[in-house]
């Protein structure tokens, strides 16, 4: 029997999961890293020492910038990727969506319709970022984290996070599409 054909490889690794199965994971994995790390679930942080190790690595000094001075950026910076558990996790992420892709074969490299597409995903890209670190999170660690400790902010972040989806999409179907 050819591993396509097998019944399980197609239930799990080849067809969608159910909604609820992928929120019993997510608890799960969110549970699991908050006991190992002891920190809720942040994607984004870590991406801010990300470029602070790749700025060091090109010979600058991101130790000091103030953010940077603060206890716990400046024991993530020392210890470096390897030891911090969410920039572990957040490339797991990465390569496990790119291995799910794959195993789904849903895999393409789209050709680029025109300029305005790249301009719209470039600066979508980079306001989004931006935001996410304005706000201390994005909806993994504002949202996710937030609304499983029953926090306040996380529960007004999933509110203007459908209000900024919505206004979002209406603006990139006007002007970019």
């Amino acid at each position: 029997m050819k591993l396509q054909d097998n019944p399980y490889y197609k239930k799990l690794l080849k067809d969608p999961w159910s909604y609820t199965a992928g929120a019993v994971i997510l608890a799960l994995l969110n549970i699991g890293l908050f006991a190992s790390t002891g920190k809720p679930w942040g994607v984004t942080t870590p991406f801010s020492y990300w470029g602070a190790w790749i700025y060091k690595a090109l010979g600058g000094n991101p130790e000091s910038w103030f953010y940077f001075q603060q206890k716990a950026h400046a024991e993530a910076i020392k210890a470096g990727f390897w030891m911090d558990g969410h920039s572990v996790s957040n490339l797991g992420i990465i390569f496990g969506a790119f291995l799910a892709t794959l195993l789904a074969s849903q895999f393409k490299i789209k050709k680029i319709k025109s300029w305005k597409q790249v301009v719209a995903a470039i600066l979508g890209g980079l306001l989004m970022g931006y935001g996410a670190r304005l706000s201390f999170g994005c909806n993994i660690g504002a949202l996710f984290s937030g609304v499983a400790s029953m926090s306040l902010h996380g529960w007004v972040f999933m509110i203007f996070i459908f209000v900024g989806a919505f206004i979002g999409s209406k603006l990139l179907v006007k002007y970019f599409m």
